[in-house]
């Protein structure tokens, strides 16, 4: 289908609100949804950009799938029955809402990626099949994206396995609990999460969470190649942090 086809009217209002729309899709405040749009576009199945009438008739026509009105309209209520159905496909996320946490893996049972794995060779530890899918996925990504080959740190692993412990100690030393979640019962406990760069906006670091920094990341070859192509390789996506991916190839 031609992106200039569909309902041109709900095309406009999503132009409108692509950087307008005032919500709270994370529980804080954001303005506007362009930078969750690539993973909207996939969850809808069309390659159309978020402000035109091709995009606005895909998102009909998952609305209608849904059972929702099918107006081709962006909005919070919209959004958040495809955050769900994003979030629920994470084996995590599924243990998460039955109120389990996993048990984190002995460290003497994990393997450690290679210094130019790592993030400024950064000591990267997480599960061997976790380890050996993120080797075919990256490989994959530097063969077909040029771009993607011709940045080194381009998805470099920046935090592999956490063990609870570190988790709770940086939470007390940095105030950095991300609502306590971190501290408590992080994905990165079970060795199949990581965090990858795929790029950081000038003045920001690659795990920086402002608006600015997460937007610029969205727009990245990196980030946009790993939204189309991460679950051939069994990753998936936390879509508030454009950087965190998890395997799903083993229970956690």
């Amino acid at each position: 289908m031609s992106c200039d086809a569909g309902p041109e009217k709900a095309a406009a209002i999503n132009a409108r609100s692509l950087d307008t729309l005032p919500w709270s899709p994370f529980g804080r405040t954001e303005v506007g949804w362009e930078t969750y749009a690539p993973l909207i576009g996939r969850e809808i199945r069309t390659g159309c950009g978020p402000d035109t009438a091709g995009f606005a008739a895909a998102l009909a026509a998952w609305e209608a799938r849904q059972g929702l009105a099918a107006d081709g309209v962006m909005s919070a209520a919209v959004f958040e029955r495809l955050k769900t159905a994003i979030q629920l496909r994470r084996p995590f996320v599924q243990l998460s809402a039955r109120r389990i946490c996993p048990a984190a893996p002995a460290e003497g049972t994990l393997a450690q990626a290679t210094p130019a794995e790592g993030y400024a060779g950064k000591a990267i530890l997480l599960r061997h099949a976790a380890l050996d899918a993120y080797r075919r996925m990256a490989a994959a990504a530097r063969a077909e994206v040029a771009a993607i080959a011709a940045d080194p740190r381009d998805l470099t692993i920046f935090s592999g396995y956490r063990s609870p412990a570190s988790d709770a100690e940086r939470c007390a030393r940095e105030n950095n609990c991300n609502g306590v979640v971190r501290a408590t019962c992080s994905p990165h406990r079970t060795g199949l999460a990581m965090d990858v760069y795929v790029g950081q906006a000038p003045g920001f670091g690659p795990d920086s969470t402002a608006d600015p920094n997460r937007l610029f990341m969205s727009r990245t070859a990196t980030y946009r190649w790993l939204v189309a192509n991460a679950d051939r390789f069994g990753f998936l996506p936390y879509p508030f942090e454009p950087w965190h991916w998890e395997w799903t190839g083993e229970a956690p």
